[in-house]
């Protein structure tokens, strides 16, 4: 009888144990979904979709949400250009938006933020910045190739996760050496037609 309840008991526990994974996949599933994205319709036509990544760098999301919602890329251009390398845009020098953007703190591991691990690789999206740590305000730039080596230096907060082919087509624009000895300033601006939350 003894031997019966104890199997009984530890029936009792593994459909436990099973029944909390299973909860643990859909909290995760829901926390997943739960991820805010914006879309970016470009003056072209083309479009693609970004998925932000709140876990990896808070601070970072928040003030991109905001800037959205304040339709400040709208109009601006993404304005270089890196084949195998990025895709740099949201600079609002030179224009009435200039002085909406107030610089943020660096999530990155080398400035102390040790929670971002997300790697640069293709299609993921960081912020730009100067060689000062906090820096960073609305600049921003797509990985078209791998580049790890920004890791733990760049706040990296999220990824394409549909119309990679809008932002590898920005290579077919022809572009000129810019101010970085690269050949990365295109020489027809590659205009944000729009930037809006889309869930």
């Amino acid at each position: 009888m003894k031997k019966v309840l104890s199997v009984a008991v530890l029936i009792l526990a593994l459909a436990f144990v099973f029944c909390s994974c299973g909860g643990k996949n859909s909290d995760s599933q829901t926390e997943t979904s739960a991820h805010q994205k914006v879309e970016f319709t470009m003056k072209d036509g083309g479009s693609f979709v970004v998925e932000l990544y709140p876990e990896y760098a808070p601070e970072t999301c928040e003030n991109f949400i905001n800037l959205v919602n304040e339709k400040f890329y709208d109009g601006l251009t993404f304005h270089r250009v890196i084949e195998g390398f990025m895709a740099q845009g949201g600079d609002a020098s030179g224009t009435e938006k200039a002085g909406m953007a107030h610089t943020i703190h660096g999530e990155f591991s080398s400035n102390g933020f040790t929670q971002n691990t997300l790697s640069h690789e293709r299609g993921v999206i960081s912020m730009a910045r100067t060689r000062i740590p906090d820096s960073a305000s609305s600049q921003f730039f797509i990985c078209l190739g791998n580049p790890t080596f920004l890791d733990g230096n760049y706040a990296a907060f999220g990824r394409v996760i549909e119309g990679m082919e809008t932002v590898d087509g920005f290579l077919k624009v022809k572009r000129v050496m810019g101010a970085d000895g690269e050949l990365s300033s295109p020489v027809e601006p590659i205009v944000i037609e729009s930037a809006r939350v889309i869930g």
